[in-house]
């Protein structure tokens, strides 16, 4: 049986000097030699340092065993399970974190109707700075932030030349949907699962959200929505602008670059401190 040694958690790095998401789909993670690793179809071998890894992203065709779940787990790195090149976010593993401090955190203030109103300012604050929030109602806030996010989509498409209809597309049939809307849908998959894992390894609660609710993952989307601007909206067309061509691993290849650049792993712990503050 293969033996995979627990490390010790003060020896794990923390989440935001980890390596950003990897993604690998069509073969299969196991324990072998006391190490994780992966066995390609194209019959790939490589040995993943998975304490080192922020999250593994599974994409189709992808088989794990128990004893790589245990690894993972033991290493407090995240698992999620993705669609065809990144299309749908399907599931996570929950990763075990030192204490519950910052899902108690996370829960008071989730609790209270005014520290609740007063973190989805504070989140709405970061999208339009130099205006008083605080005048003004969530719902109106809302309709803002809408009106922000069409006119962002306006201005990508002209920058980079892409043309833009809107933001159409069927979750039960993207063959009707446009190469730009496959895009962002895609791009926007891996951010929630970047985000996603660092919440859960930070101990956060994934389905307590402050803007967003009724949904599993309302806080991801609530902490994804801070950076999509700079992230999966920019890869999305950013990628078609250059090559109309290009498919939906290329987005992800320019996500991931963009994730480095800016620093998003860096700055997600911190950023969700001081939101909850």
């Amino acid at each position: 049986m293969p033996i995979f040694e627990k490390p010790d958690l003060e020896s794990l790095p923390p989440v935001r000097q980890r390596w950003v998401p990897l993604y690998l789909e069509h073969g299969r993670l196991e324990v072998d030699d006391s190490s994780v690793k992966w066995i390609g179809a194209d019959y790939t071998v490589l040995r993943i340092p998975v304490a080192a890894v922020s999250t593994l992203l599974l994409g189709p065709g992808t088989t794990i065993t128990h004893a790589a779940v245990k690894a993972c787990a033991e290493a407090n790195t995240a698992i999620c399970w993705i669609g065809v090149d990144g299309f749908h976010f399907y599931a996570t593993g929950v990763v075990t974190t030192h204490d519950n401090a910052n899902a108690r955190l996370q829960a008071m203030a989730f609790a209270s109707k005014t520290k609740r109103a007063e973190v989805a300012r504070r989140m709405f604050a970061r999208r339009f700075p130099g205006v008083d929030v605080s005048k003004k109602s969530l719902d109106d806030l809302r309709g803002m932030e809408g009106q922000r996010v069409r006119n962002l989509y306006a201005e990508l498409g002209a920058r980079y030349a892409v043309a833009w209809k809107g933001r159409r597309y069927d979750p039960n049939n993207w063959d009707l949907a446009d190469d730009i809307n496959k895009a962002i849908s895609a791009a926007n998959a891996a951010l929630y699962a970047l985000c996603t894992s660092v919440i859960c390894s930070l101990g956060f609660l994934p389905a307590l959200g402050f803007i967003h609710s009724d949904h599993p993952l309302a806080f991801v989307f609530d902490i994804a929505d801070l950076y999509k601007h700079e992230t999966s909206f920019l890869a999305a067309f950013q990628t078609l602008g250059a090559n109309p061509r290009a498919d939906e691993k290329d987005v992800l290849t320019v996500l991931n670059s963009l994730i480095q650049q800016k620093r998003i792993l860096q700055r997600i712990p911190d950023d969700i401190k001081e939101l909850l503050a």
